[in-house]
């Protein structure tokens, strides 16, 4: 079934199909920065592209999709973490490496068939600088430095819009970056030794020794493992402007040829109807929530119930909502005979899902079928669609923790409380839950008592 999907540049939706004569559709996704876990937020848009990836599977086949997911293990972040932990960059790097791909293993996710670091492609990205430099869309600044100059490509703003948000090329001079206009950005920034510590290589001909700047990575990683043309560039909703914004403009500008014939953004993710923050007490990575005892195909399901392309509102409702609609699934995969069954009851899933990877939609679809029951349902589609979702039923449930009656009762007192309004007997009742280690979250029907998290060290 033709994979029909948003495209943001035009902002028709269109339907994906590989341009090369091989017929391998070149695909690729912005990766996570890896000086910190990756949250939720980021992992929505990983999901939401994994769906992708194995619909795209689905369709052209295993061995003619090529994914590309690349790693920024050099920038501001990064570098900064280094100066706070007075640690190698690659050893930073790499402790978080790891941990991303624990838990992309944990959501489900299908490795990327090629996974780039900027650290490796230093080579690329300075021959990239180079050649724009040298067609005039690049200059060198007085400090070493070099800048892309925005002026030099009238396309710019075509992607987000940006020149119908009044941004104005302006020959206004940015002292700090020695720039020749405002809205210029960086593609190599020359070493500071107070900011960079031990963090440079040689620079582009004519430049100062550094290292580059963030969006001449992608462009880089992409055009040597893709090609000058790719079929789809993804991306959270947040990496529209300025990043893709910029991939596209120095893409284009060395090669030449269109950079990527299909744009598709992810929204934001939303917690508890507000954006995340450590200081609202909504901040959650997977190992969070798996802490408290949730499921990470739980946490897989909760991140697919909304439309990738509108905000979702992600609560600790929505996955006691999900470990019941897993639990669903697992009892109706186990009444499913082994053979037999209409290959063609699922098609309503892919067909939601072919429409703008509609994956509420798809869930919706699903449980229809599911709460029809067993009967006449072939297990291999099942299956296929569980595939094309991503859920693994043979993952473990959650286990049970063994709340002690003392505590129980602790509880309760403050439910009581609250219900009564007593605020200042309830927040009392929850400072001893929390000295004897436990967390009480107040949920629309009632409660759920949890250990409470142990901060790192």
């Amino acid at each position: 079934m033709p994979i029909r999907l948003h495209d943001s540049l035009t902002r028709t939706q269109r339907e994906l199909q590989p341009a090369q004569p091989d017929g391998v559709f070149r695909f690729y996704n912005c990766g996570p920065t890896v000086y910190a876990p990756a949250h939720i937020g980021n992992f929505r848009t990983f999901v939401v592209n994994d769906v992708l990836r194995r619909l795209l599977e689905l369709e052209f086949g295993p061995a003619k999709v090529k994914h590309v997911r690349n790693l920024t293990d050099v920038d501001d972040r990064t570098i900064g973490q280094t100066q706070k932990e007075k640690r190698p960059l690659a050893e930073i790097t790499q402790k978080w490496t790891a941990k991303f791909h624990a838990d992309c293993a944990a959501l489900n996710c299908l490795p990327p068939h090629v996974e780039p670091t900027a650290t490796g492609h230093i080579r690329e990205q300075v021959s990239m600088i180079e050649c724009l430099m040298a067609k005039g869309n690049a200059y060198r600044a007085a400090d070493g430095s070099v800048y892309f100059k925005i002026e030099s490509f009238p396309g710019y703003g075509g992607l987000s819009r940006i020149k119908e948000r009044e941004l104005k090329i302006t020959n206004a001079v940015a002292d700090a970056d020695h720039k020749d206009s405002v809205s210029d950005f960086a593609l190599w920034k020359a070493y500071k030794p107070e900011e960079d510590g031990d963090v440079k290589w040689p620079g582009p001909a004519g430049a100062s020794e550094g290292r580059p700047g963030w969006h001449i990575e992608c462009s880089a990683m992409s055009k040597k493992h893709l090609g000058d043309t790719i079929d789809l560039h993804t991306g959270g909703v947040d990496l529209l402007f300025p990043h893709h914004e910029n991939e596209i403009a120095q893409s284009q500008c060395c090669n030449g040829t269109t950079f990527a014939r299909h744009w598709y953004h992810s929204e934001h993710l939303l917690v508890d109807g507000t954006t995340m923050s450590k200081s609202k007490g909504n901040y959650y990575t997977l190992s969070d929530l798996t802490g408290k005892g949730y499921s990470a195909m739980a946490v897989r399901y909760a991140l697919l119930a909304g439309h990738p392309r509108k905000q979702l509102n992600f609560t600790l409702d929505s996955l006691h909502a999900a470990e019941s609609a897993l639990k669903h699934l697992r009892a109706f995969r186990a009444a499913l005979a082994p053979v037999g069954g209409d290959e063609t009851l699922f098609a309503p899933v892919f067909t939601a899902l072919a429409d703008d990877l509609n994956t509420p939609g798809a869930l919706g679809a699903l449980f229809t079928l599911v709460n029809r029951g067993p009967a006449g349902v072939s297990l291999a589609a099942f299956d296929r669609v569980m595939f094309a979702l991503g859920l693994d039923l043979t993952a473990p449930a959650p286990a049970k923790t063994d709340i002690p009656a003392a505590i129980a009762s602790l509880a309760e007192k403050r439910w009581a409380a609250k219900q009564a309004k007593d605020f200042a007997s309830a927040d009392a009742l929850r400072k001893e839950l929390t000295a004897a280690g436990w967390s009480m979250l107040d949920r629309k029907d009632g409660y759920t008592l949890e250990p409470a998290q142990k901060q790192p060290a």
